[in-house]
């Protein structure tokens, strides 16, 4: 990977403070657009601290809520009330308490398998930009946060999958994951997750230096091969990284 791909590096001291930093270049980006404003969402445990953060009293009132509408970049194929479903834990945590039914896109799990619910949020996804490609110049989202997995997938885009060679779909059904939880999924594409202003990954714990290990090294991996048409920012902390660059850079 050339130098001028790379994403860029920044160290926060311990969880907390990832999570801080996060919620301050989520609100940067609500900030930097006085229209309207399309945030996509991550699943898993990573995303957890800033949540809260957002439906917070400290961050809650600098959100425009009239203005943001909230899509996430996967969802496990489970019912709405399955814990496991990513868009509820997010709902719970801080959405439903701010923002309007209207302005949150979950992936749809209640249709009949995971390509009719990729289909179907394809369908929402255009529909909200106003196109059926996708212009460079005109990104479909503000802000994706991602997350990174122990095998190097991120959303649903799992190592060695179709999937994650798809470059005209929107988004795509997962028939089967990777990892745990093994139940199939529902991901946005790689080019659709490139739409956007900033790309912003949040990797932390001492669990994850393994896997940063591999992808600052630049392996093929989904969470390389994930870029911002924009900025690609990683956002890690002291535990996550590899001894040799403790301190970041």
């Amino acid at each position: 990977m050339a130098a001028a791909d790379q994403p860029k590096l920044i160290v926060a001291a311990d969880a907390e403070a990832l999570a801080q930093a996060a919620a301050e270049r989520v609100m940067a980006r609500i900030a930097a657009n006085p229209g309207r404003i399309a945030i996509c969402l991550t699943g898993g445990s990573s995303p957890k601290k800033l949540y809260q953060l957002l439906g917070s009293d400290a961050y809650r009132g600098r959100i425009p809520w009239d203005r943001v509408h909230w899509f996430i970049g996967d969802e496990r194929f489970v019912p709405e009330s399955d814990p496991l479903n990513n868009m509820a834990v997010a709902r719970a945590t801080f959405l439903d308490r701010n923002a309007s039914s209207g302005h949150i896109h979950p992936i749809p799990t209640k249709v009949e398998n995971p390509d009719q619910g990729a289909e179907t949020y394809a369908r929402e996804l255009r529909a909200f930009y106003g196109a059926d490609q996708l212009d460079p110049a005109r990104p479909l989202f503000d802000m994706v946060l991602m997350g990174a997995g122990p095998d190097g997938h991120t959303a649903s885009l799992f190592p060695g999958y179709p999937a994650v060679e798809e470059t005209t779909r929107w988004v795509v059904g997962v028939p089967k994951a990777n990892v745990a939880p093994f139940v199939p999924r529902v991901s946005l594409t790689l080019p659709v997750l490139a739409s956007c202003h900033e790309m912003l990954f949040e990797i932390a714990g001492h669990d994850k230096q393994p896997i940063l290990t591999r992808l600052l090294n630049g392996e093929s991996l989904p969470a390389v091969r994930a870029r911002s048409n924009g900025e690609t920012v990683w956002l890690v902390d002291q535990a996550a990284l590899p001894e040799g660059i403790r301190g970041g850079r």
